[in-house]
């Protein structure tokens, strides 16, 4: 059976587990991140900007895509020298502390998204929601550097599992909060619990959209207590690291990297296949949205659905890594991600599978009450389902492979990896979405994107352990 080489992967725990306490408050960072990336960037957020905020679908939704794009460049060239200052000088809580604050503020800034914004302050908007995101990223790099020194290298795929299970069940309980405690459906005044909501807000201004930048902000100051208090922050960093600069540093990483073969084929195949499924959810509920008229109710259970279905995948997938290999499983989740794209994208307002016609959907309608959007559903279940276990055996696989004295700055590369080319995607969708007026074709540029990856992650060799 083929395993990624270890070797040397024990730093900090010299082949140890952490205490119980400690990962679980390294797991908590996922669920407290996670409403981040459920609820402001894929499902509830992002379709309320482009389509009340800015007012025009197509122009919203290039607008979003340029500053994902944006996003994109930040990340990818601020992470690897992050993470070479992090390794030079040891500690990483204190980065992980000076982001996370950026962070909340930024989505706090969420609630000045007003509909039909004036333009100065959609430009605010768009600013808080770049900050945010790569803030999120940047704190990443450290969290996922504290890895190989809480559990033994044969452990790191199951770690790695879990935590992105417990971020989609925090995307999940978010989403639930969100729908059936805080805000009141759409024309009723009761939550899809049929409860009263918890705040008296005002339909009228979309209060009840807006409140999930301040709502994301302050689940993450809360749960991301115990991560500050218990998890221990290992100081690795070397004397002829701290006296040198960390551009040197880095670049001497950048130069070394052709002795890690294996590194160079994951770390491009990454780069694209990362870059194409972040296109999928940065712009699938704005799809759906568009092609089903979804409001607030259809994208909560939407989200609901994909989120669940996420948690078990990743769950499931950490342990296939630990035993069969994080390359086996990335190899396999990709096809069946391509498959599960492709079967989006056959769906429009009047066919499925590109040429089935069905009957549109009927306006007031329940629900996923129309065969095109069970089909969507059906879809987007698949793509939620393996998308957890590509991201968490990336992340296992890198901790693997990356020399325990520069992890963080592997880590940098990896954010790097996965952001160097990622305002290529959103760029390339906003693009032609702009160009044709259809957001189906702007959104099938992402297959090239996941094919690309699949290709080179087929090149990665990995040692016997």
């Amino acid at each position: 059976m083929q395993r990624e080489n270890v070797a040397g992967q024990t730093e900090a725990t010299g082949g140890k587990r952490a205490s119980t306490r400690a990962l679980v408050s390294w797991v908590l960072f996922d669920w407290s991140v996670q409403p981040f990336y459920t609820l402001i960037l894929t499902f509830l957020f992002a379709p309320y900007f482009a389509n009340a905020v800015v007012g025009d679908p197509a122009r919203g939704q290039a607008l979003w895509g340029y500053a994902a794009a944006l996003v994109g460049v930040f990340v990818a060239f601020g992470s690897p020298l992050l993470g070479a200052l992090a390794d030079g000088r040891g500690r990483r809580k204190p980065w992980i502390a000076l982001f996370s604050l950026v962070l909340v503020i930024a989505m706090a800034t969420l609630w000045l998204a007003k509909p039909a914004a004036p333009s100065a302050t959609i430009v605010i908007v768009l600013a808080a929601f770049v900050c945010a995101a790569v803030a999120a990223e940047y704190t990443q790099v450290f969290t996922n550097a504290m890895m190989p020194g809480l559990v033994p290298p044969d452990q790191l795929g199951r770690l790695s599992g879990t935590g992105w299970a417990v971020g989609y069940s925090g995307g999940l309980v978010s989403l639930a909060v969100m729908a059936g405690l805080v805000v009141a459906a759409p024309g009723s005044e009761l939550t899809l619990l049929g409860l009263e909501p918890l705040l008296s807000l005002d339909q009228l201004t979309r209060e009840g959209d807006r409140l999930v930048g301040p709502f994301s902000a302050v689940w993450y100051l809360i749960f991301m207590v115990p991560f500050f208090l218990f998890v221990p922050d290992v100081n690795v960093s070397s004397r002829s690291a701290a006296d040198r600069s960390a551009v040197a540093e880095l670049w001497d990483t950048v130069k070394g990297l052709p002795q890690y073969p294996a590194m160079l084929y994951f770390l491009a195949a990454r780069m694209l296949y990362t870059d194409g499924l972040t296109a999928i959810f940065a712009f699938g509920g704005i799809y759906g949205a568009t092609v089903f008229g979804w409001g607030a109710l259809e994208l909560g259970l939407f989200g609901i659905v994909l989120t669940l279905t996420g948690a078990l995948g990743a769950l499931a997938g950490g342990f296939l890594d630990d035993r069969i290999g994080s390359k086996r499983v990335i190899v396999s989740a990709l096809l069946v991600l391509i498959v599960g794209a492709l079967g989006i994208l056959s769906v429009d307002k009047t066919h499925v599978l590109y040429g089935v016609e069905v009957a549109p959907k009927v306006t007031g309608s329940s629900p996923f009450s129309s065969t095109g959007e069970l089909v969507f559903l059906a879809f987007a279940i698949v793509v939620g389902v393996v998308s957890a276990p590509v991201q968490a055996s990336s992340r296992s696989l890198l901790a693997r492979l990356a020399p325990p004295e520069k992890i963080t700055q592997f880590f940098g590369l990896f954010a790097f990896s996965g952001k160097v080319t990622a305002f290529l995607a959103p760029l390339l969708v906003a693009s032609v979405t702009t160009a044709t007026g259809s957001q189906r074709l702007g959104m099938s540029a992402i297959l090239l994107f996941l094919v690309t990856g699949l290709g080179l992650m087929l090149a990665v060799q990995t040692r016997r352990r």
